[in-house]
């Protein structure tokens, strides 16, 4: 793809659905903006030295901006043409962590479910890089992996520090089989931040504080959390594509276990989605500008902290609480597995092999029966 890039324009360019998109400056030959589908974006070059194709690296956006990129495609330039050996590394660019992490998203991560790949990309871009940009991988060492892990539990996110701790042990077993470096430090690591399941519910009043509390996108999207017990990621990137009527279907690489996902909409969330405004052209439910779903549920969490008081509480628990709700209502079991997508639990093993009934007409009337007793709570 060849464009003339501007500052506003290298923003403004979204990240692919999977692998690497180059976009080439148009007037600077060679000089071309790689942006991965983490959102990630770098400067690089190509050039041709004793007939051989070489990228170099020229740096992060933003660190690296337009102009800096083209500064050095000008004196890259000018040392081909006066015969002047160019300079680089003795190491390759692909031994940095940064470059190295960007080719295992391409060539390995791809391959996964689309949300297991967002929430890779996010921790690599919030997390991996920030910490290692400009490291070698050959030189990072378990004592650098539990300082970011430790760092994280620290500051109160031992399920992060996990899933981090997954994402780099999965990283190095892959340089290391790909030859590029020798030994995997994290081989023998334990497992971090061993975490007991929570079993939080928010009683009949939290919920209704907490539904009272809730405001703009963020706040419509916890309120449909509340109404479907569906997972924070599937309804925080709901596409109205996936809205059929009066049913929400999610495919397979929207959900975590892998299995497409019918959610029922009941009157309460059927009138909830109604009132959601619509951006012009976007794909996306709950959206701040039109062009990605909404993220920083962090900072929308603590908002709500502010506001209720409520203590000891996650997102999360907010999936549980309708479980429990439902079973209150005395919803069968196995009906309430089915309505959060469970595909364990009574539905696990041989019983799932010969169970096929999907509770279509079971889960409707359970939401629906849900969705009134939210409604009585707030009225």
């Amino acid at each position: 793809m060849k464009k003339h890039l501007s500052a506003l324009s290298v923003e403004r360019i979204k990240p692919p659905k999977q692998g690497v998109l180059e976009v080439f400056d148009l007037g600077y030959p060679g000089l071309a903006l790689r942006v991965g589908f983490g959102g990630a974006k770098s400067f690089c070059l190509f050039y041709r030295e004793h007939g051989k194709l070489t990228r170099k690296s020229l740096g992060r956006w933003p660190e690296t901006s337009l102009n800096k990129a083209r500064d050095e495609w000008r004196r890259t330039r000018e040392s081909i043409a006066n015969g002047v050996p160019i300079v680089t590394e003795k190491t390759s660019n692909a031994l940095l962590f940064e470059q190295a992490v960007e080719e295992w998203m391409r060539k390995d991560q791809s391959k996964n479910k689309a949300n297991t790949v967002y929430q890779v990309g996010r921790a690599v871009d919030t997390v991996l890089i920030p910490a290692w940009r400009g490291r070698r991988i050959d030189q990072l060492t378990k004592a650098d992996v539990y300082a970011l892990l430790d760092g994280i539990k620290d500051r109160g996110s031992p399920i992060m520090a996990r899933r981090v701790q997954t994402n780099v042990r999965r990283f190095f077993g892959w340089c290391t089989e790909r030859g590029m470096i020798p030994v995997n430090p994290v081989a023998s690591m334990e497992r971090v931040a061993q975490v007991k399941s929570r079993e939080r519910v928010l009683c009949d009043k939290e919920l209704a504080e907490v539904w009272s509390a809730c405001d703009g996108m963020f706040g419509l999207a916890t309120r449909l959390l509340i109404l479907t017990g569906a997972r924070r990621e599937e309804i925080g990137q709901l596409k109205w594509s996936e809205i059929d009527g009066d049913t929400i279907v999610l495919e397979g690489d929207r959900t975590k276990n892998g299995e497409a996902h019918i959610i029922p909409l009941s009157t309460a969330a059927k009138t909830l989605l109604a009132s959601v405004p619509r951006i012009a052209n976007s794909p996306f439910v709950f959206s701040v500008n039109g062009r990605q779903p909404i993220s920083g549920w962090g900072r929308a969490k603590a908002r709500l902290d502010d506001s209720t008081k409520i203590a000891d509480w996650r997102l999360h628990d907010l999936r549980r609480t309708t479980a429990t709700g439902l079973q209150r209502l005395g919803v069968n079991l196995q009906v309430v597995e089915s309505v959060l997508g469970h595909t364990a639990g009574s539905r696990g093993g041989i019983v799932g092999v010969y169970q096929r009934h999907n509770f279509a007409d079971e889960k409707r009337a359970a939401l629906e029966a849900w969705g009134n007793h939210v409604a009585s709570l707030v009225l």
